[in-house]
């Protein structure tokens, strides 16, 4: 039988190409554009070559955001994924208890960014907000406003609170796509849970962590709306990360063909790290 290729197919995938090519192909060019260029209005501009990406790299105040930014992404890490797998495992599985279980773990995902901010703005103060009253009740002279310790833990407790559900949610669904038949012996070799949890559990959730992880990091990589309402970026500059200095470069000052370099090196940045952790994780999982 000769077969017989139809290429017309490609025409339904025509609009999906479009849509990709306005929204992101379009921009990332306009902002290459901009990198390469000094520009003093719309009509007037001075082609400068590389100098925004050497002045970027020579910043020092980028480059302190730069280590609050990796610190404060695996700091995340470290806490969301271990928890968000205990409560994967503490959640039911069968009967309205699952139903609502799901839901009230889900709520947090459903609240703006920027009501976040707001609730732990509200929620972080010694005199109307229950977690600063609590800890002015343990003498403990909280205050995130001029503290940079506190400020830097609340931001980083705000994440925990607003997206562990994510990656319960993943775990949960990874959970429950194993068999039965995988517990089932496992009851017949009155195996203890921990062992369950070692050798069924966790090496059947590798594909969900993967996921679970690159999704955090990146997240957290351009973490912006909640700090920024939360503390502005202080006190000082402890809580102002790369978005918020991009932000402040872009808008507040206007340096578009310095903002630029500094969008395009980000980005860059991301892409690598993410890479690096997809290679390592899949690297692990085939030496197994």
């Amino acid at each position: 039988m000769t077969k017989v290729e139809n290429n017309k197919a490609w025409w339904l995938v025509l609009p999906v190409f479009l849509i990709v090519a306005f929204s992101a192909i379009i921009p990332l060019m306009t902002v290459v554009n901009y990198s390469v260029q000094d520009i003093f209005d719309p009509y007037t501009r001075y082609f400068v070559g590389t100098e925004w990406f050497k002045q970027v790299m020579l910043d020092e105040r980028l480059h302190d955001a730069l280590i609050r930014q990796f610190i404060f992404s695996f700091t995340i890490l470290a806490i969301e994924i271990p928890l968000g797998i205990m409560v994967a495992l503490m959640m039911p599985t069968k009967g309205k208890g699952a139903s609502l279980a799901l839901i009230l773990v889900a709520i947090p995902l459903l609240i703006p960014w920027n009501v976040v901010g707001t609730i732990w703005q509200i929620f972080g103060r010694a005199d109307i907000g229950l977690f600063g009253a609590m800890m002015a009740e343990l003498g403990i002279n909280y205050n995130y406003a001029s503290e940079p310790m506190h400020a830097w833990l609340t931001v980083v407790l705000m994440d925990v609170w607003h997206w562990t559900p994510l990656v319960a949610l993943l775990c949960y669904s990874g959970l429950r796509a194993i068999p039965e038949v995988y517990y089932q012996a496992a009851r017949i070799d009155k195996a203890s849970r921990w062992a369950v949890f070692r050798y069924i559990q966790l090496p059947k959730l590798t594909n969900v962590l993967i996921i679970g992880v690159l999704l955090r990091f990146m997240d957290s990589f351009m973490i912006y709306t909640e700090p920024f309402v939360l503390t502005g970026g202080g006190p000082g500059t402890s809580t102002t990360f790369l978005s918020q200095s991009l932000v402040q470069q872009a808008i507040g000052q206007f340096d578009l063909g310095p903002a630029a370099a500094f969008s395009l090196v980000y980005f860059l940045i991301i892409l690598l790290v993410c890479w690096v952790f997809y290679t390592t994780i899949m690297h692990m999982q085939k030496d197994k």
